[in-house]
């Protein structure tokens, strides 16, 4: 499966984005889907992660994006969005979806594709 992410960009503090990564090349429905961010000199950051049906998301444990982002999907569309709300500065980094058959959702090594990563930037 092959993953285009879209809707990064530039935003000021306390602004909103919603990210979207179109799934093409295998049957979307049969993938668990994540997304995952790396800010400059650090590793690779779970965010969230939905499984084929869209029930009960996973979310990193860490307060950094717990109430402020949510994960969802549209099997119809071939489609997961990360809606992205109260950004911060710290927000900043390259946002990666990804897909995986089956995975621990927190693990990116478990996963069996990646995205070529989009660029969030929030200002202060």
């Amino acid at each position: 499966v092959q993953l285009v992410e879209s809707g990064g960009g530039l935003v000021q503090t306390g602004g909103s984005l919603r990210l979207s990564c179109v799934a093409s090349g295998g049957r979307f429905s049969d993938y668990e889907m994540g997304w995952f961010r790396q800010a400059p000199g650090k590793e690779r950051e779970f965010i969230a992660a939905i499984s084929w049906s869209g029930g009960m998301p996973d979310y990193a444990d860490s307060d950094s994006v717990k109430g402020r982002f949510t994960i969802s999907r549209d099997n119809g569309k071939n489609t997961v969005y990360l809606q992205m709300n109260a950004l911060k500065p710290d927000d900043t980094a390259v946002y990666y979806c990804a897909a995986c058959s089956i995975c621990t959702p927190f693990n990116p090594a478990e996963y069996d594709a990646w995205g070529q990563g989009i660029l969030v930037t929030v200002s202060s």
